[in-house]
């Protein structure tokens, strides 16, 4: 695995869960030779830390597992066999107002800290997602975020990744100070936590599972923005195009779509696909 997501495991499972097995981090590009194959990582826009795999074989095959990623910040690497993962692999998964969501995230911000706190929900990677959105959109009041959030993002920070001002709720009096009298902040929770806290605050989910426009308001105060860390339908199509496999495996494990995605690549791509597993 690369460096960063040995860091982002130790920190969110413990680092006991790594010294049970045998773990290696290699940097991107650099190559791993393992009796006679040869493994090199490459870049994928998606987490911090996130990896496509290469794997060479004793007679040349390339073999591609591109794990979760977006374009246009992937690279695209050519393979014989390209495993594809198949999030928003159905043809109804396109997003046709690209990077629009990024500037209209911050906007709704905005406007939402002239009457207090405004409190976002999403997983980790799609937190710090945000909070980089808004530190380069100069939002400069205080993010407040529990213990979990936090330290992912300080393994962010240490990446080069620039957040912003990140105060520790459960340590940080100054933080219960800003959020117990309602002043200008954004407060960071996990999706889970959604039920339980900031009712009083604007809230905005930020979801790749939003479609059909780049903002919808969904409840009075509550918003859900549309952020993904996957390529949609047509990103899909179009990395395997770039990529010229001979085959492609698409990833069936979760959210059922591998099937009509493998489907469409042998349509519109006359490439040789199906879901793995079947």
């Amino acid at each position: 695995m690369t460096p960063a997501t040995k860091d982002l495991i130790d920190v969110m499972k413990g680092p006991a869960l790594l010294m049970r097995g045998n773990v290696k981090t290699i940097d991107y590009e650099e190559a791993f030779t393992y009796e006679d194959e040869r493994l090199t990582l490459h870049y994928a826009d998606h987490i911090l830390g996130a990896a496509q795999v290469l794997v060479e074989d004793a007679e040349g095959t390339r073999i591609l597992y591109t794990s979760d990623f977006r374009l246009p910040k992937t690279p695209i690497v050519e393979a014989d066999v390209l495993v594809l993962e198949a999030t928003y692999g159905n043809p109804y998964r396109v997003r046709p107002f690209g990077m629009m969501a990024e500037g209209i995230l911050a906007s709704l911000v905005e406007q939402g800290l002239k009457r207090g706190p405004v409190c976002v929900f999403g997983y980790h990677g799609k937190l710090q997602q945000v909070m980089q959105i808004l530190h380069e959109a100069k939002v400069r009041v205080p993010f407040i975020v529990p213990e979990g959030v936090f330290q992912v993002s300080k393994v962010c920070e240490r990446y080069g990744i620039k957040l912003g001002d990140c105060l520790l709720l459960s340590s940080e009096e100054k933080a219960q100070l800003i959020l117990n009298q309602r002043e200008s902040c954004v407060a960071f929770y996990h999706m889970c936590s959604r039920g339980n806290v900031g009712n009083e605050a604007l809230r905005i989910y930020a979801t790749g599972w939003q479609f059909i426009r780049p903002c919808q308001k969904i409840g009075k105060g509550e918003y859900r923005v549309a952020l993904s860390g996957h390529s949609d339908f047509n990103g899909l199509l179009r990395y395997v195009e770039k990529c010229k496999p001979k085959m492609v495996m698409t990833d069936n494990h979760r959210h059922g779509d591998a099937l009509v995605l493998a489907k469409e690549i042998e349509r519109q791509l006359n490439i040789p696909a199906r879901p793995v597993p079947s």
